[in-house]
């Protein structure tokens, strides 16, 4: 019986010891396996932060795109819309000349003939603008505007309301919606 004894008391020693023994490995074990968990966890926010990251950039220059899209596209249709202005500009002077031109006397029946045919260039010559948008500036009797009229003499006359355009020196021109060129006026004060 003693041996017995001996065998199970043994046994039950065996059995602490191995208890003991793997309890720490447990502790052990669950540490590595919190610290590998850990580290994964970390690896994963870090990853996390990347994509965000990329992702704001990528709406960023998404943004940026569609700002120069919307941008090239509005300079393509200003281009377009005024297109024929250094034209126009270049062929202001003949048009006034034009006008001086038909503005003159015919003494003879030679110099009535002249001018007929120069009015139906003119008026050609005007459509043809007309055509790409330009627009004559009316000014005689209207408000002074500085962004339509361009004073260059200033008058007290009665009969006209103050800050009136009384007469116009040269004619002023808009292209579309664009001033092309002011009136040269006078203006009652």
């Amino acid at each position: 019986m003693e041996q017995e004894k001996n065998q199970t008391e043994t046994i039950v020693e065996e059995q602490t010891t191995e208890e003991v023994n793997e309890q720490p490995e447990s502790e052990v074990e669950q540490t590595e396996v919190t610290e590998e968990l850990s580290e994964e966890q970390q690896k994963i926010n870090a990853l996390e932060q990347q994509v965000a990251d990329l992702n704001s950039k990528l709406l960023r220059v998404h943004a940026d795109y569609d700002n120069f899209r919307r941008r090239t596209k509005d300079e393509k249709e200003a281009a377009a819309k005024y297109r024929a202005q250094s034209l126009v500009e270049e062929l202001l002077p003949v048009l006034d000349n034009f006008e001086r031109a038909l503005a003159v006397e015919p003494a003879n029946e030679e110099t009535k003939t002249l001018l007929q045919g120069m009015e139906m260039v003119y008026r050609q010559f005007q459509d043809g603008l007309q055509k790409e948008g330009l627009e004559v500036i009316e000014s005689v009797g209207q408000t002074f505007d500085p962004h339509l009229h361009q004073a260059v003499m200033q008058v007290q006359e009665e009969g006209h309301e103050p800050n009136t355009v009384v007469e116009e020196f040269q004619k002023g021109y808009k292209l579309k919606d664009r001033v092309i060129r002011p009136s040269m006026v006078k203006v009652n004060g």
